[in-house]
């Protein structure tokens, strides 16, 4: 009688693990949104001149180091790294990162927080800050990182599709409802950045330049950068 359970519970247990493994490949992705949403061009989307900013190609983003930008460049489509000044003399540099499959945390190493940390900055969370923009609030994290005397104020969010979101519970649960559909999300991770000290004005000038940008960003892309 035991060598009979002991038959039937191995029969059982393949049983499950076969099942296991059907079910895995039933539900894997295979709807890339990327192949049938309009083509991401960064550099045909993202004007060098646009409201009352304008780019100035000797400023430069911080960007991660050599062995972290070949990750970065195999987890994404493509990056654009740019710096702008306005009217009034305010900088701002711009970083995106666009990736057609964001169903993975592959993508992690663009982060801030990993980004500027590699490069030697102390790097503190502000917390979370909500700009305004013409038709939602725009959901974003706030970073300062300092090396030496330099502080620079950071602002940045990440997107999966048209959907705005953070890094972390937010990001996965998103993930996680785009694979239950089938779907392997494209998206992107924007981040806004100013060397200051005052993280009133920094953050000022970030929505100034964020909410400017959205109203540049054609009508038919501006979720897949801003959310909706």
């Amino acid at each position: 009688m035991a060598a009979k359970n002991s038959f039937v519970g191995l029969v059982l247990a393949c049983g499950f693990m076969f099942g296991a493994a059907y079910c895995a490949e039933a539900l894997k992705p295979t709807v890339s949104l990327a192949d049938i949403r309009p083509k991401i061009v960064l550099d045909q989307l993202i004007p060098t001149q646009f409201g009352r900013w304008k780019e100035v190609p000797s400023l430069r983003p911080v960007l991660p180091d050599p062995t972290v930008q070949k990750v970065i460049e195999s987890a994404y489509s493509e990056t654009l790294a740019r710096g702008y000044v306005n009217d009034k003399g305010q900088i701002v540099m711009l970083t995106v990162a666009y990736g057609k499959d964001q169903n993975s945390e592959s993508t992690a190493a663009h982060r801030p927080e990993f980004c500027y940390t590699g490069q030697g900055f102390t790097v503190r969370e502000l917390g979370i800050h909500q700009a305004q923009l013409a038709n939602h609030a725009l959901t974003m994290r706030q970073l300062v990182g300092t090396r030496e005397n330099y502080v620079e104020h950071i602002s940045y969010w990440v997107t999966l599709d048209d959907k705005a979101t953070l890094p972390g519970l937010g990001r996965k649960l998103a993930q996680v409802r785009f694979g239950l559909h089938g779907q392997i999300a494209d998206g992107m991770l924007v981040r806004v950045s100013s060397a200051s000290r005052d993280p009133h004005a920094a953050e000022q000038a970030h929505d100034a330049f964020i909410r400017d940008l959205e109203q540049q960003i054609p009508s038919a892309f501006r979720p897949r950068f801003f959310g909706s």
